[in-house]
């Protein structure tokens, strides 16, 4: 039987007007920013949709900086969610609906919403949260780089064998994974893994090793606030960045969120489990087409859709 498949972009897919459209289109749409922004304590359409802010400490009342703010983790990670949530709240809207879901990193926590386990605004004051943990357990000296090859490469065992901190941050699909760590112990496992006959290594630009055991800090902030917070049952199936499966029980979704952070994101795995599982639609939902350039990569006969602007929105119901 045909199933549909809901994927959420991550960290990185930001930008400036990113659900715009849908803002000021859809009334549902601009409720979800509406309670991000009362959740955040701050004007999420403002950092979302503006070119310049304004500038504080500034010498004129009036004078407006460029907008660096949506680059920056602690408020990327709140706005970014909130857009893609808009968004999704168009696509339900529409009466398109998932029987499954998954996102990538960040993108898990528009994947529960949508399947009921947090509420918008209990969503956005955690990613708030865990935003600002991520942003201050940055140590310094840590790197990511992608590694992109043609062939299969033993990349769990040589990031082992190198001298420092290195690991695999990122399982993004066949011929391209990411390493996270210390700087110079990145360097050397991307000229080991070229050696080995990688294609490229690409350094990233990020501001500390995310989806690494240096970020085992902002984990334990992040499970204790989650210690308290309510976890509904998941009203989809929902796959865990961490273990590449769907987890249904409120507290081992609230533990794995907490290790999420520095741990490895099984993108593809979680893929080729929903492919097993029947879902042979999967829609991306939010800026840009990462996850659906990913998913031809991973299997190029299910299809790939997105939705980033109400005219995707057409064409999606056009052809389901």
């Amino acid at each position: 039987m045909s199933k549909i498949a809901f994927v959420f972009p991550g960290q990185g897919a930001q930008r400036i007007g990113m659900a715009r459209e849908f803002y000021d289109s859809c009334l549902e749409s601009r409720e979800v920013f509406e309670l991000a922004s009362a959740a955040a304590g701050y004007s999420i359409e403002e950092i979302c949709f503006s070119e310049t802010l304004p500038c504080s400490g500034g010498a004129g009342a009036d004078e407006r900086v460029p907008n660096t703010k949506i680059h920056q983790t602690r408020y990327t990670q709140p706005v970014l969610l909130t857009a893609s949530l808009a968004i999704l709240a168009a696509v339900q809207k529409a009466g398109i609906q998932a029987d499954m879901a998954a996102g990538l990193s960040l993108g898990e926590y528009c994947a529960l919403t949508a399947a009921g386990t947090f509420s918008v605004t209990d969503a956005v004051r955690i990613v708030c949260q865990r935003g600002i943990y991520m942003e201050e357990a940055v140590p310094t000296g840590g790197a990511m780089t992608a590694i992109l090859s043609r062939k299969p490469l033993p990349i769990e065992e040589i990031c082992a064998a190198t001298d420092g901190q290195v690991s695999v941050a990122n399982y993004n699909c066949p011929g391209q994974q990411v390493i996270s760590g210390e700087k110079d112990a990145v360097d050397r496992a991307a000229a080991k893994l070229l050696e080995a006959g990688a294609s490229r290594a690409v350094p990233l630009v990020v501001s500390g090793p995310f989806h690494s055991p240096m970020l085992s800090g902002a984990g334990e902030k992040l499970a204790a606030l989650l210690a308290d917070q309510e976890i509904r049952q998941p009203e989809l199936l929902v796959l865990s960045n961490v273990t590449a499966r769907p987890e249904s029980d409120p507290e081992e979704i609230r533990t794995l969120l907490g290790q999420q952070v520095c741990s490895s994101v099984r993108w593809q795995q979680s893929v080729e489990y929903m492919i097993a599982a029947g879902a042979d639609t999967f829609i991306e939902i939010g800026p840009g087409t990462t996850l659906t350039n990913f998913m031809k990569k991973i299997d190029k006969t299910v299809r790939a859709l997105h939705i980033e602007k109400p005219e995707d929105l057409e064409a999606v119901k056009s052809v389901l």
